[in-house]
């Protein structure tokens, strides 16, 4: 049932990830997050994020805007190492409360509230009028890298943002595509460097020992099918009922996160 449910989450996100430019790091988290720690869910998102980018980018990087990436990428590479940082920060400080629900003892921790409160945030991007129709000018194309990068760095929510200021450059939706998925590569590289091997490497083998090393290579895989579909659907589906679906679920993700359910 753990399989399957990760599967789903992952292909349905990868799927998801080809009409809004985000959605995998944001649903597949919480849902890892359902069967191990924090950070070990954290890493093991990453991982899946990392992979299906470089699987995406194989079928459409070379329509990416260099140009774009160039004055988009560079500020996030830079943020996403800001980000990154007060993540392990974070990791490190006591818990905040206690509480018992259920005969379960649950802890509320500064970084589950951290990252409930992001996913709130960029759940109403799906949500809100307001939100999904905020675009930016090109020339906020660095803030916007800054933003995505740093936000990218701390938790994996990285493609609202990203989104929202390459609507606006002019790109074709096969350049959008490209490009947005390029800046995400950037990103992801430099948080997983940033984390550090100790920050991988532990959580991976907290993975294996509980035999999750197969779940995040059954995820990646299912990641991979969802981007390779997406890629054929690309000009056919709309996405504000699927991005209404999505912010509805992240608002109860959120909630869960940010008071130690999950």
């Amino acid at each position: 049932m753990t399989t399957v449910l990760v599967c789903a989450v992952a292909c349905g996100a990868s799927l998801l990830t080809f009409f809004s430019g985000f959605g995998l790091g944001t649903l597949l988290l919480p849902v890892f997050a359902l069967f191990f720690p924090l950070p070990v869910a954290i890493a093991a998102t990453a991982l899946v994020h990392l992979a299906n980018n470089l699987f995406k980018l194989g079928l459409m990087g070379r329509h990416a805007e260099r140009r774009v990436v160039l004055r988009f990428g560079a500020p996030a590479a830079v943020a996403a190492c800001g980000g990154a940082w007060l993540l392990l920060r974070l990791a490190g400080l006591p818990a905040l409360a206690t509480y018992q629900l259920g005969g379960r003892t649950f802890t509320v921790e500064p970084l589950g509230l951290v990252l409930g409160g992001l996913i709130v945030f960029f759940a109403l991007f799906d949500l809100l009028p307001a939100f999904t129709a905020l675009r930016f000018g090109a020339r906020f194309l660095g803030l916007g890298g800054l933003l995505s990068g740093f936000f990218g760095g701390l938790s994996g929510h990285q493609g609202a943002l990203r989104s929202a200021f390459l609507a606006k450059s002019g790109l074709d939706p096969e350049a959008f595509v490209g490009t947005g998925v390029a800046c995400a590569v950037i990103v992801d590289v430099v948080r997983l460097a940033v984390y550090g091997l100790d920050h991988i490497t532990g959580p991976l083998g907290i993975l294996r020992a509980e035999g999750g090393a197969n779940l995040v290579v059954a995820a990646t895989l299912s990641a991979f099918a969802g981007a390779w579909v997406g890629r054929r659907l690309l000009h056919q589906w709309t996405r504000r009922s699927m991005q209404r679906l999505v912010g509805a679920m992240l608002l109860l993700l959120a909630l869960g996160i940010g008071l130690g359910l999950v």
